[in-house]
């Protein structure tokens, strides 16, 4: 599983390439959108910024998944969400104000196989974890 110290690299390298490129570069990854999601943070009450893939894009709604790599927690963006679901992505340099709501049951059994089929890597950490991994539905408001 990923460690916190090796996600906060991640992203930061992603955000410098993102900047260095101003903007060219790190919008796509594997044929998905890249976007910065913003949330308060649920305990410091702190602006984050993380960068997550969308798989599956319905309209102008984007899925995002709670993977962490498949590891047996949530990752700390969706304990954010949970906390407060009025949050905002980046995309392609515009800021847009979204609201943020875990799918259904229904849902997840309709969006998890597109998901998988885009991005097999999600369905092999399905496999890692117990936990369900949620799919997150970033709704612009």
């Amino acid at each position: 599983m990923p460690s916190d110290l090796m996600l906060k690299t991640m992203n930061a390298v992603h955000r410098g390439i993102v900047k260095a490129s101003g903007g060219r570069l790190g919008n796509t990854l594997a044929g998905m959108p890249v976007i910065e999601l913003v949330t308060v943070g649920r305990k410091s009450g702190q602006e984050r910024v993380c960068y997550l893939t969308s798989p599956v894009q319905r309209g102008d709604t984007l899925i995002v998944v709670a993977s962490r790599g498949g590891d047996d927690r949530h990752p700390a963006w969706y304990h954010n969400l949970q906390a407060k679901p009025d949050a905002e992505m980046i995309r392609d340099g515009k800021r847009i104000p979204v609201h943020a709501r875990t799918a259904t049951p229904e849902e997840r059994a309709e969006l998890w196989p597109e998901v998988v089929r885009r991005a097999r890597n999600y369905g092999g950490y399905q496999k890692k974890t117990s936990r369900e991994i949620p799919l997150v539905l970033l709704e612009p408001r």
